[in-house]
């Protein structure tokens, strides 16, 4: 079992720059896909971005892609999103989320991940 836990959310103008972290514990996370998703307030929870176990190949969802990056860190137990030119529609609460499937490539759906962190606000001011 893996405990996660976001990092690095906060307040940012349009046009702007965050990276969230993800830390993980418990076991290590090369074991894992891993993924980002958001919420937004009254919104369904949506899939933003993928990682494979090596880091070596990446999703994005349309929403977000050219403007976030995703990448891990396997030796220090963490993913990372580094988020460029923050829209106000990219507001919402960030969770990472993690997949033990053996040879998994991981999912847009929530119902794939197994482990999920709490969470870390993102909120981005027109």
């Amino acid at each position: 079992q893996v405990q996660l836990v976001e990092s690095g959310g906060g307040l940012v103008q349009a046009g702007g720059s965050l990276r969230l972290s993800c830390a993980a514990s418990g076991r290590t996370l090369s074991s894992y896909v891993m993924a980002w998703f958001r919420q937004a307030p009254g919104k369904e929870r949506e899939y933003v971005a993928r990682i494979s176990r090596s880091g070596s190949i990446t999703y994005y969802s349309d929403s977000v892609k050219g403007r976030f990056t995703i990448s891990r860190d396997n030796a220090e137990n963490t993913v990372r999103l580094q988020m460029n030119s923050l829209k106000p529609e990219d507001t919402a609460v960030y969770y990472c989320a993690a997949d033990q499937a053996p040879g998994s490539y991981g999912s847009t759906r929530l119902g794939a991940y197994d482990y999920w962190g709490q969470g870390t606000q993102v909120t981005v001011a027109s």
